[in-house]
């Protein structure tokens, strides 16, 4: 992980009820725009993980107002989601056969920065 200096602000979530995958679809839409655009984006969207992107997003904003950096200059400058543990749960089948099913976890990183 890289050095926070001090014209950033961070925010992690782990364990998020999402798989990575899902939550990248939503990342992808919001990686290197402005906050108030990736709000405004996030709360359009009619996605699970958009509700939990949108949530770390200001939360992230109020470490940013914390650290007295302008609010309006931000932009996310590092937004990623990583693989968490998966939950393994068996589900019954046909013919005595039992099927896996996977419940997985994700960790969800983002980084705002100033713009010069």
């Amino acid at each position: 992980m890289a050095e926070v200096t001090q014209k950033e602000a961070r925010a992690v979530l782990k364990y998020a009820r999402t798989s990575p995958t899902k939550a990248r679809q939503v990342i992808n839409l919001i990686r290197g725009k402005d906050v108030g655009v990736a709000l405004a984006l996030l709360q359009g969207l009619n996605k699970r993980a958009a509700r939990i992107v949108e949530k770390l997003l200001k939360s992230a904003i109020a470490n940013a107002e914390q650290k007295d950096l302008d609010v309006d200059n931000l932009y996310i400058k590092e937004i990623r989601a990583e693989d968490g543990p998966i939950l393994k749960r068996y589900m019954p089948r046909a013919y005595g056969r039992a099927t896996m099913i996977k419940r997985r976890f994700s960790h969800i990183y983002i980084t705002l920065a100033e713009r010069e």
